[in-house]
């Protein structure tokens, strides 16, 4: 079969590389997934650089989301288990962490309706207990993690600002349901955040970017407000002055979803089913701006990394003719 490897760490067009390699064996536990579409997630860029939590043996194979099918054919959603990561035609998962796929999503929309629209919804209900009513800003809004924190937030009754660099991503945004949206290389992010809630501010604030983004966070979050750090795609980790959440009197609230897969499993099943009821209603969709065929994954992971994608770009190994919208 054919995979993408990665031997070194550097950029991911510099390090993957594509080969014939055997079909992996599923250990105890597992079990053998055929690969309809792999989602490409940051992490994915991240592992490639060396510079993730988890650091696979080498040589490895990038890709930690998929809808796969089983050997009795059986279509679900999966985290394979690196070393044998999903950009390849064939993966391995653990078997009791298998979800059903959505019939009204197809393999791209379900490939990408897990990582980030769990984190989404453990994140803005789990952590934050928005309500509707509330004020959502998200950060990065018209990316991978931010669009389904966008849609989460509208399918929730809030009102959603939506913080995105670029006319291009101000569009995407817009067309996702984003009530407002902030320009963040053209506006003052904290200035318009705070004319579009008559000073107040928003009362949960979304932040998988890290950096500046939560600087600004800091100053627009509202009394009460709650600021969910998801993650720092900046490439900066913000060092937060506590003195200033107590003073201005909100909540700093950490998210890594990865560990209710250990510590509480039954919540990840639960939130699955809650997101597969929203996909069923057309509450929720995942915006897939791209389909890649398996021999463009390293571009298109680099493009991720680079910051120059919108939505999700999902590789299907069964495409032969290149990219597609």
């Amino acid at each position: 079969m054919q995979a993408w490897q990665v031997r070194q760490t550097g950029e991911p067009g510099e390090v993957m590389r594509l080969a014939d390699v055997e079909r992996p064996v599923p250990g105890d536990g597992q079990v053998l997934l055929k690969v309809r579409a792999a989602n490409i997630n940051f992490p994915d860029a991240l592992m490639c650089r060396g510079q993730y939590q988890v650091r696979p043996p080498m040589p490895f194979t990038p890709g930690v989301e998929i809808c796969g099918e089983t050997e009795d054919g059986r279509r679900v959603i999966a985290n394979p288990a690196l070393p044998h990561g999903g950009f390849a035609e064939y993966a391995v998962a653990d078997s009791a962490a298998l979800l059903p796929a959505p019939e009204s999503l197809d393999d791209a929309e379900a490939a990408a309706l897990h990582i980030g629209y769990q984190t989404g919804w453990f994140g803005l209900h789990r952590r934050a207990h928005l309500e509707a009513g509330e004020t959502l800003l998200v950060h990065a809004a018209a990316g991978g993690v931010g669009s389904a924190a966008v849609q989460l937030g509208k399918a929730a009754g809030a009102r959603v600002i939506g913080v995105v660099g670029g006319a291009d991503k101000v569009a995407v945004a817009r067309e996702l349901g984003c009530d407002v949206v902030v320009d963040r290389r053209t506006e003052d992010v904290v200035a318009a955040v705070k004319e579009a809630t008559g000073g107040r501010g928003a009362d949960v604030v979304y932040d998988p970017v890290g950096g500046d983004a939560y600087t600004q966070s800091t100053k627009v979050v509202a009394f009460e407000g709650r600021i969910v750090v998801v993650g720092f795609a900046s490439g900066t980790i913000p060092n937060p002055g506590l003195n200033h959440a107590l003073v201005k009197n909100y909540a700093i609230l950490g998210l890594h979803w990865g560990l209710y897969n250990t510590k509480n499993p039954k919540l990840v099943l639960h939130c699955h089913e809650q997101l597969t009821e929203l996909a069923a209603r057309g509450a929720i969709k995942p915006l897939i701006s791209e389909r890649v065929a398996l021999s463009g994954a390293a571009d298109a992971v680099q493009r991720v990394a680079d910051g120059v994608t919108t939505g999700r770009v999902t590789v299907l190994p069964a495409l032969r003719n290149g990219a597609g919208a």
